[in-house]
């Protein structure tokens, strides 16, 4: 992918979490990803946030969870001295499968699910999370530890919205141990390209088409039309940046045959045309590599 680097984390095998402070930030790290997941607080500065294929203005102060493996970046436009950033990463398997299935931890196993679309923090709620962060970075130890573990809860029953429609990654899925639905996913994400609908997939794993539907929106969180448009402008966010083909055969290759359509859906998704979204993505990616 152009300008997309994969990040060394500087977490080990001995850590719950590592917390990095960056004082007077510089924002000069380019567009990357890592396995771990990471918790982002940017303060006294304003700019442009990189989640996935969003990009969206951020202002004093930002709180993001990104999940596993997701594209993200920062940019600053005020360009003073006393911008800061602190950043909270943790493996993936900090916590077993085991201790996640009990119930009170229910919602941070909820919280890191979604972390995959990108998870955003605001209003009041946001600042109590805020000052929970910095009194974290002065805490050490076991201490830390217990207190990583609150925030993280704090986090998970906080109001939040998610910032990605969608999540490439069928681990983001409630598959509820139920194989019906994770064969449907793969063959959406398999067959986007073409013209499919709900009576195709119902039938594929022997449901009816109002069956389906029903349980697809109940661990989907959203219906199969959303989840098939979302799925196919997300991969033409891809192909927009990551490749030099034409709009029209972009539409064409993610399964829009008519190109007025494709610019209406997607100018509605991204509230930019697919050729504005193509001139922003890469001034600001070229802000950054």
């Amino acid at each position: 992918m152009k300008y997309v680097r994969r990040e060394i984390t500087p977490i080990s095998n001995q850590d719950f979490y590592v917390l990095q402070n960056h004082f007077n930030a510089q924002f000069d790290y380019p567009l990357h990803y890592h396995p771990e997941y990471e918790i982002n607080l940017v303060f006294n500065t304003w700019g442009k946030r990189l989640i996935g294929d969003s990009i969206e203005s951020y202002a004093d102060a930002d709180l993001v969870l990104v999940g596993s493996n997701t594209m993200h970046a920062w940019t600053s436009a005020s360009h003073t001295s006393d911008a800061r950033v602190i950043t909270i990463q943790f493996a993936t398997d900090f916590l077993n499968k085991q201790t996640l299935s009990r119930n009170v931890m229910q919602p941070i196993k909820t919280l890191l699910e979604k972390s995959h679309q990108g998870v955003l923090f605001v209003g009041e709620e946001r600042d109590v999370l805020h000052r929970k962060i910095l009194e974290l970075a002065d805490m050490n130890g076991f201490e830390g530890v217990l207190g990583f573990l609150s925030l993280l809860y704090e986090m998970a029953t906080a109001n939040y919205r998610l910032i990605l429609s969608i999540a490439h990654n069928l681990k983001s899925i409630d598959h509820s141990n139920n194989s019906r639905i994770i064969e449907a996913c793969y063959y959406i994400q398999n067959n986007y390209r073409k013209k499919i609908n709900i009576n195709d997939v119902a039938r594929l794993v022997n449901m009816s088409p109002s069956a389906f539907s029903h349980f697809f929106k109940k661990r989907t969180y959203r219906s199969f039309t959303d989840y098939l448009i979302d799925l196919r402008i997300s991969h033409a966010c891809r192909l927009l940046i990551e490749t030099d083909m034409s709009i029209a055969n972009i539409s064409e290759e993610i399964g829009f045959n008519n190109l007025s359509n494709f610019n209406k859906v997607f100018k509605k998704r991204k509230r930019k045309t697919p050729k504005e979204y193509r001139k922003v993505r890469l001034e600001v990616e070229m802000q950054i590599i």
